[in-house]
């Protein structure tokens, strides 16, 4: 689904990325790991299109995307979400879902004033779309709710919501757990493995949450320095000496030599 080759993004003299490539396989939830500043969140911002890349190339589904806005590859089904959720905090639950669908008629001034049935029509599609979504998410008791009033979690939630809006090819994930508590976590852990599994989502998703990682993803990938470091199951990376010694400036050789 998605193929990295040589990437670099550079600010300066910093290398954010400094030659990563990886593939992430259609229809798979991959993780990615590695200690702050490793360039994690840079290399999501470069796939995503925030950034232009320095160097190196971003293919989705064979086509070679580097450098496209986040707008067009919206429309190729590419979407991320935030560490920090992005909500419209005035609309409510429901609302914000329905925001979400590009080029809708109801957007447009003439559609508005002559073809008024029609706008209505597409807005009760999108209305049941959305009530759907709700249902998915298990969420109904807050459709209601303006999202500015939501807790951490539950905005987490109308973000992976805002992903089922449209035809999602892969969503890139960012810290979803971040500020969640352990009953919400699962929820949202849940709702990534029914659309994983039940409607063929590709995910690739930043966690620090070790158990969460286990739980959803293979493979898990590990990033230090700008550079993949290690990938592998959630196991094999978590076991190997190059992955403990950059979360804990020690591998396991010489904390033996020193025991």
């Amino acid at each position: 689904m998605i193929r990295v080759e040589d990437l670099h993004m550079h600010f300066g003299g910093i290398r954010a990325v400094d030659g990563t490539s990886l593939e992430i396989n259609k229809g798979s939830i991959t993780g990615l790991i590695g200690p702050n500043g490793a360039g994690k969140t840079t290399l999501f911002n470069v796939v995503a299109g925030h950034y232009k890349p320095t160097s190196g190339k971003v293919f989705l589904d064979g086509e070679d995307v580097s450098g496209q806005p986040p707008h067009a590859l919206f429309g190729k089904g590419l979407l991320r979400t935030f560490q920090i959720a992005h909500e419209f905090s005035t609309l409510t639950v429901r609302d914000n879902l329905m925001m979400v669908p590009p080029a809708q008629s109801g957007e447009r001034l003439w559609s508005a004033w002559f073809h008024g049935k029609q706008v209505k029509a597409e807005e009760e599609r999108l209305r049941d779309k959305a009530n759907d979504v709700i249902e998915f998410l298990e969420i109904p008791h807050v459709a209601d709710e303006l999202a500015g009033n939501l807790s951490g979690g539950q905005k987490k939630l109308l973000e992976l919501g805002r992903t089922m809006m449209v035809d999602a090819k892969i969503v890139f994930l960012d810290e979803v757990g971040a500020g969640v508590n352990r009953t919400l976590l699962n929820t949202i852990g849940d709702a990534i493995l029914r659309l994983n599994q039940e409607r063929g989502y590709t995910f690739c998703m930043i966690e620090h949450d070790m158990d969460f990682i286990g739980r959803l993803c293979d493979p898990v990938i590990c990033m230090a320095e700008g550079k993949v470091l290690a990938e592998g199951t959630a196991e094999e990376v978590k076991s190997n000496e190059q992955v403990i010694e950059a979360y804990l400036g020690t591998g396991l050789k010489n904390k033996k030599a020193s025991a």
